[in-house]
């Protein structure tokens, strides 16, 4: 596995790749201010092994993949709505751009929270690169669904405090406050290596700011959503504190034929638990595409 830089667009996007190359193409698109690797390596091998090529990527303000957009511009858009620099639509427009470059004609398509809103736009926009559609606990871009939790939601994007351990303890604390509850204890130490590789990999508040602010600005998409004619699944956790089941619930409602998979005690993560369930279900989904 090695990371590798392509030209998409104009900005810099990195990706890397898991599996067979010939196999069946899924793209995992991260959510809010999350670099690829936040699909975990161990998920992506899983994914492979039941016959996947599986690519992830670092969407545009994240990581390696930086499009250079000036922090001046930057707006508190979870206090207003702001002219936004960028859409939900551009980086589904990434998305596209990365299958193209990799010469792969039709993907099956996995997004989690922001990943989810790129990946519906995904299947909107250019559904001919389009076999299947996992979207896991997101929502429609409709204000009377999958609302989030103003507290939790403040206290998120607080000033990132100075330095790796005090980085790591605030990302703990968000851990604690949208994870999933009944599995918190048994996969801190993973969050705890995950924040450290975060830290190290670079952080982009900014960039977060920026993303933020095109999810905040985006039109709902309900109505649009029921052209998808895909084979779709919609994941979404009965104890999700950012994003209400209501997003999730109203997103199968939308995409005819999909299917909704309610997972209990799952929050805004994907404990080790909960694998087996979410793996199963993006295989699923992807075979029912033949």
């Amino acid at each position: 596995m090695a990371t590798v830089t392509a030209r998409i667009g104009g900005i810099e996007i990195c990706y890397e790749e898991f599996g067979d190359p010939q196999h069946p193409a899924i793209l995992l698109i991260m959510g809010l201010g999350g670099p690829m690797f936040w699909w975990e390596d161990e998920f992506c091998s899983a994914l492979a092994d039941r016959g996947f090529r599986v690519i992830r990527y670092d969407n545009r303000d994240v990581g390696l993949s930086r499009p250079g957009a000036s922090p001046a511009r930057v707006v508190p858009a979870y206090l207003r709505r702001a002219a936004p620099e960028y859409s939900l639509e551009d980086m589904a427009a990434d998305a596209a751009g990365l299958l193209r470059h990799l010469q792969v004609p039709r993907a099956h398509v996995v997004g989690v929270s922001m990943g989810g809103m790129i990946a519906q736009l995904l299947a909107i926009r250019h559904p001919a690169l389009v076999r299947s559609l996992t979207s896991m606990m997101s929502t429609t871009g409709s204000r009377k669904v999958g609302w989030i939790n103003p507290r939790v939601l403040a206290r998120m994007f607080r000033k990132i405090p100075d330095g790796e351990e005090a980085y790591v303890a605030r990302n703990l604390e968000g851990f604690r406050r949208i994870g999933s509850p009944r599995y918190f204890e048994s996969n801190l130490e993973r969050q705890r290596a995950r924040a450290h590789r975060t830290f190290a990999y670079g952080l982009n508040p900014a960039g977060t700011m920026r993303q933020l602010a095109a999810i905040v600005n985006a039109a709902d998409r309900t109505s649009e959503l029921a052209n998808i004619r895909v084979p779709t699944t919609v994941l979404h956790g009965t104890a999700d504190p950012l994003v209400h089941v209501s997003g999730g619930k109203a997103t199968a409602r939308a995409i005819p034929g999909a299917e909704l998979v309610l997972v209990p005690g799952m929050g805004h993560d994907m404990p080790r638990e909960l694998w087996p369930v979410l793996l199963d279900a993006i295989e699923r989904t992807a075979r029912r595409a033949y």
